[in-house]
């Protein structure tokens, strides 16, 4: 078996269906004509247009790129409060199935749903909104998001030769002309168009994972158009920068303590009958399979794949079977890619994240981070300490990151798991601080990523339809205990 693009980190889960405008449905800055969808599912209220915004904000005149979006209008008009703006996750993810995910049985609850029209799109670069590409091969693709486990610096080296490639096949693609122009403060400028074109004069916004740091950097840039900002397992107030990067070894730490009480609570996988002898089974197979792949699955993707089952207890079974399966060197349960287009989806993600800000761009760096990150968390952190392509990006970043602060109005609510693999607690806390009295935060004692409407808490999620609803927040930061609420 091949591995699949594993380690697709950030992305808040796959969106259930793959949306298409029907035709080309233009908006002007005053209107936006709604009509069908072309969809691989059924989402019977999703419609969607398309929208011209600047390639380059500097430029607003110039040249334009096309962006894709839907909506799931709320069914009551007295009610409706206005637009909800939504993004799942990623860098290079398609958000434009969201609404109709959260519009789902089960998901928003119906109050929500009536007061506002939920709104999804494809941020720039991704999907149906001017899609990047890195002309990245088949065996690129298989690598997927991590660089491999670093135990020397000469691994590191090593490394580099492939990060150098595919930033050199970034810088020379056939969509090189957006390089510039494909990060989270252009795609919070575009937020600000769709916001516009839809003739309001704020809105409300739902973002989670990667779609935390893109809401923290619209309310930054636009403050005083935002009316009420949710923001689901947080990334720090760097966004998807190095640190981040680093700082999923210490997520999987923080997580995996709750896999290993879960097998070790069923002897039955035989993988160990305690929490202290399944950490060993995982060190164990890392080693076995760095020597001896087993399917195409290498260390490397084994720590990945551990890495992404993690952000849901509902998948500690999967994971599970798939350790038993390499364990005894047989084929696993199929381990298919979160997303359709794994091309485009690395692809917008490595301009986001090597666009937005600065990286190391020495080697030696990047070996003292893998070495100091394999002592203080050896599950990942030879692996995400090691080097990737932004080290190598061409040309100089066009503006400076957004710096997140506590100037604008105190309308932002933060939701977070204690222990969650993909933005961990450390990074969160960072971003409450920046924001000051702007936020407030619920903390959740459980893990996995995402809080709302998923996680099941139901302390933290009536607090967050509360505020969608009224306005109202805490009136200081709150923990919730696990399954809180009953």
């Amino acid at each position: 078996m091949k591995k699949k693009a594993l380690s697709f980190v950030l992305a808040a889960g796959a969106v259930a269906a793959t949306v298409i405008p029907a035709s080309s449905v233009a908006a002007t800055p005053d209107t936006v004509q709604w009509g069908p969808c072309s969809e691989n599912g059924s989402a019977p209220r999703l419609e969607c247009a398309t929208l011209e915004v600047p390639l380059d904000y500097r430029d607003p005149g110039g040249r334009q790129i096309e962006i894709a979006i839907s909506r799931v209008a709320s069914e009551k008009p007295a009610q409706r409060r206005g637009v909800l703006l939504t993004n799942p996750g990623g860098p290079g993810v398609s958000g434009l199935g969201y609404p109709a995910v959260l519009a789902s049985a089960g998901m928003l609850p119906q109050e929500v749903l009536d007061s506002y029209d939920v709104i999804g799109f494809d941020p720039r670069g991704v999907g149906r909104s001017a899609p990047v590409t890195c002309e990245l091969t088949p065996e690129q693709q298989n690598r997927g998001n991590f660089p491999a486990y670093a135990h020397t610096v000469a691994d590191v080296t090593k490394e580099a030769e492939n990060a150098r490639a595919i930033a050199e096949q970034c810088a020379t693609s056939p969509t090189a002309w957006m390089l510039p122009h494909t990060t989270t403060a252009n795609t919070a400028r575009d937020l600000d168009r769709i916001r516009e074109a839809l003739g309001e004069s704020k809105l409300s916004y739902f973002g989670a994972s990667y779609g935390t740091y893109l809401g923290a950097v619209y309310t930054t840039l636009f403050p005083q158009r935002s009316d009420r900002i949710l923001l689901d397992s947080n990334l720090g107030p760097g966004g998807y920068d190095v640190t981040a990067m680093r700082l999923f070894a210490r997520g999987l730490e923080d997580r995996f303590p709750d896999f290993a009480a879960f097998v070790a609570a069923h002897p039955e996988y035989g993988l160990g009958t305690t929490p202290e002898q399944v950490t060993a089974k995982f060190y164990d197979l890392a080693k076995r399979l760095e020597a001896k792949p087993v399917h195409g699955i290498d260390g490397t993707a084994f720590r990945g794949l551990t890495f992404d089952r993690l952000y849901s207890d509902a998948l500690m079974p999967v994971l599970a079977e798939i350790w038993q399966a390499l364990d005894k060197g047989q084929q696993p349960p199929p381990i298919e890619p979160p997303v359709a287009d794994v091309q485009n989806a690395m692809a917008a993600r490595f301009l986001v994240i090597c666009g937005d800000a600065r990286w190391p761009d020495e080697i030696r760096d990047y070996q003292r981070n893998a070495a100091v990150d394999r002592l203080r968390y050896p599950m990942l952190g030879g692996s995400t300490g090691n080097i990737g392509p932004c080290a190598f990006w061409p040309g100089e970043r066009p503006e400076p990151p957004v710096r997140i602060g506590d100037r604008g109005p105190a309308n932002v609510l933060m939701v977070q798991n204690e222990r969650d693999p993909g933005t961990p607690l450390a990074g969160a806390q960072k971003l409450r601080r920046s924001f000051g009295e702007r936020a407030r935060m619920v903390t959740t004692d459980q893990g996995g990523h995402g809080v709302y409407p998923y996680g099941g808490n139901k302390c933290a999620n009536d607090v967050v339809t509360t505020f969608l609803t009224t306005g109202q927040r805490p009136s200081q930061d709150l923990t919730c205990a696990v399954g809180a609420g009953g």
